[in-house]
């Protein structure tokens, strides 16, 4: 069971930092990617780090304002956002891996319930 936290209401230029944790384990040897879906759209790949060597992959027009790092004493993984624009409003997802393949959605089995974040002014 994984379990986003963060979310919320954010003011255009602002920031958030978002949490996945799993229930009763940790987080640290799987790899981990962080999705979105906006309202009437695909699910879309954010960024993603592998267990194996903490290498990171960012879709293109994430990088720069989105980092995607480990909380290794806590078993948790994070996605730091910053400069948010109304356009980043969506349902964050974290997914999470044995083993990394790809930074896309049909490469994650166990997926949590997702945090709304809202960029408005």
């Amino acid at each position: 069971q994984l379990v986003e936290s963060g979310g919320g209401l954010v003011q255009p230029g602002g920031s958030l930092r978002l949490s996945c944790a799993a229930s009763g384990f940790s987080l640290n040897r799987h790899a981990i990617g962080w999705f979105r879906q906006a309202p009437g759209k695909e699910r879309e790949p954010i960024s993603c780090i592998t267990g194996s060597d903490g290498s990171t992959f960012y879709a293109d027009s994430m990088r720069g304002r989105f980092t995607i790092s480990r909380d290794s004493a806590k078993g948790t993984v994070l996605l730091q956002m910053n400069s948010l624009k109304p356009e980043d409003t969506a349902v964050y997802y974290c997914a999470a891996n044995g083993v990394f393949r790809t930074c896309e959605a049909d490469d994650f089995g166990a997926w949590g319930q997702g945090t709304q974040v809202t960029v408005s002014s």
